[in-house]
């Protein structure tokens, strides 16, 4: 009998955020709703955070979990708490993948996960997927098309989230793909849209939803965006500003995007100067398949990379780095995801390098800037946002 908790989840590698938990109702709920449909079921997972659905998938009985999450720093969570669960419940037992890394069993020691792309491999013949509901509507669409075109036609798809972050939009994206769509009751703030039946037309050639694009007239670039990416194919006025502020950055042979996005700061900085060598990089698997898509709209060259606050990018030895800093973590607001990419913009500046900043102005990051970076002066400021320069000591 599993003594498995989830209350044992931790939010690697967020420790510093001890007080944020890794779970919350929306994961039981859906967990409840899928009951005995997980028995023994090869299924899939979409959008778990840390590791809830899946080892919580696995605990209950599912025979082994495809999974896909956007961000990175979710993958090493499921990999870290994983391994400790597997460790406490079966000792140092694992189960090997295809390509030979370690997969945690689950706790009764009968299943196994597996991180997948968000593309047809993970869904094909899949008769339930757990899918936490992503905020962007346009993430949900693609997803649900994407799920409707290849798992089995008896497929019932289990989508929850916390009621503040769902709409009634939700339901109707849904019912675009599948030909039934049910709502549970509300439990502790949290309910489930459960989804069956896709749609015919969800298999014929040209349903799949494209990538969006948009040409910004102002600056003159195309901006392409897929999934939930942030500001989708527009360009927030946050980075906005800051794009209006790169004429005045030093003469730079190397600069990097830090937090990516759609790429639209990369793009901009390789055509303001062809010669350097310019890197976008993400945690976000929606957000590096943008940039890579708004570099080739754009006929610019940018080296796009998924990763966790620049951990491939070699200490001291970029000149530039520009960072739009995200300020929560999943759905909470926090200010530890920031200081996180300050501290890896500052490992990677060479001396003297500069990173570029723009952040909402009331939470003034100039002092943490100072203090992780180096001296740091205001470029710009408005009601809402604040560009600043920080010339790394």
């Amino acid at each position: 009998m599993s003594t498995f908790s989830l209350d044992e989840l931790r939010r690697w590698p967020d420790l510093e955020t001890p007080e944020l938990r890794a779970w919350d109702t929306a994961d039981t709920l859906i967990l409840d709703e899928a009951g005995a449909l997980l028995v023994g079921a090869d299924i899939t997972v979409i959008g778990d955070e840390y590791g809830a659905l899946t080892l919580g998938a696995l605990d209950r009985g599912a025979a082994s979990v495809g999974v896909h999450q956007d961000r990175l720093s979710g993958e090493l969570a499921l990999s870290a708490n994983g391994s400790e669960w597997a460790l406490s419940a079966n000792g140092s037992e694992r189960a090997l993948s295809a390509n030979g890394s370690e997969r945690p069993l689950s706790a009764n020691g009968s299943g196994a996960w597996e991180s997948l792309p968000l593309e047809a491999a993970l869904l094909d013949g899949v008769t339930l997927v757990l899918l936490r509901l992503p905020r962007s509507l346009d993430a949900l669409d693609e997803i649900s098309a994407l799920i409707a075109r290849h798992a089995s036609p008896d497929v019932v798809v289990i989508a929850g989230g916390r009621i503040k972050h769902m709409t009634v939009t939700m339901n109707e994206v849904l019912r675009r793909h599948f030909g039934r769509v049910d709502v549970t009751h509300a439990v502790q703030k949290s309910r489930a849209l459960i989804a069956r039946e896709p749609l015919p037309h969800a298999n014929l050639p040209g349903t799949a939803v494209p990538p969006r694009r948009k040409l910004d007239p102002d600056l003159g670039l195309w901006v392409v965006a897929t999934g939930g990416v942030f500001a989708g194919a527009s360009i927030d006025i946050g980075t906005r500003a800051l794009l209006q502020s790169l004429d005045r950055v030093a003469p730079f042979t190397s600069a990097v995007d830090l937090g990516c996005g759609t790429g639209i700061l990369a793009a901009a900085l390789a055509r303001q100067q062809p010669e350097a060598r310019v890197t976008a990089t993400d945690e976000s698997a929606a957000a590096v398949a943008s940039a890579a898509l708004t570099a080739e709209a754009n006929g610019v060259e940018v080296t796009v990379t998924r990763d966790d606050a620049a951990s491939a990018i070699p200490s001291r030895s970029v000149d530039l780095v520009v960072l739009n800093p995200p300020f929560h973590t999943g759905a909470a607001v926090h200010s530890g995801v920031s200081t996180k990419l300050f501290e890896a913009a500052s490992r990677i500046l060479r001396p003297g390098g500069e990173l570029w900043t723009v952040f909402n102005s009331h939470l003034d990051y100039r002092p943490t800037l100072d203090r992780i970076v180096g001296g740091t002066r205001q470029i710009e400021r408005t009601p809402k946002f604040t560009v600043t320069m920080s010339r790394k000591r």
